[in-house]
């Protein structure tokens, strides 16, 4: 039913047409495969292949297939395991469809688009590895803009931008991999 209303909500948009649903995600890698949309809505939670699993399977045989995911789950871990799925973006299903939509153009023009929420969930643990300026590229990735826009705003260059990202993806992940290994 979600599927049937989220391809009847899309297709009312003029610059936006749904190539395809699937109700599994091994349906769903299938027909990426064949019909290479420019960008692919996953659920994490989905029969056979996860979203995640799918989004590797994208990365790992270099589509250009773009990819959200769409979900209730506003889990840290889960949220890890996107950002290293390497997902161009994430919102969660309690979010407005005009959101969705919004998003879905952002990631269409190469913009990385995570849920407030979520990233400051990552970034507001007790250990926080970060520093206030990484704290500052981190905030401005999760309202949507693009690495030349970041550096704009912060009056940095986009290199600077980049190793900034480097850095505040290589401690969130360094952290969380030593607390999953010391639990």
């Amino acid at each position: 039913m979600l599927n049937s209303a989220l391809t009847q909500l899309l297709d009312l948009e003029d610059d936006l047409h749904v190539l395809g649903s699937a109700g599994n995600g091994a349906k769903a890698w299938q027909d990426i495969q064949q019909l290479k949309p420019d960008v692919a809505v996953l659920d994490i939670e989905m029969p056979k292949l996860t979203g995640l699993d799918v989004a590797d399977k994208i990365h790992g045989s270099q589509l250009a297939t773009k990819i959200i995911i769409l979900t209730t789950f506003a889990q840290k871990a889960y949220f890890e395991r996107a950002i290293a799925a390497q997902v161009n973006g994430y919102l969660l299903k309690d979010s407005p469809s005009d959101d969705l939509i919004d998003v879905i153009r952002k990631v269409m023009t190469g913009q990385t688009v995570y849920a407030p929420e979520l990233v400051t969930n990552m970034v507001t643990a007790e250990s926080n590895p970060l520093t206030d300026r990484e704290l500052a590229v981190l905030a401005e990735v999760a309202s949507g803009l693009s690495s030349k826009q970041i550096a704009a705003s912060l009056f940095l260059s986009e290199g600077t931008v980049r190793n900034y990202l480097s850095a505040i993806f290589t401690s969130i992940f360094k952290s969380s991999a030593t607390m999953i290994t010391n639990s």
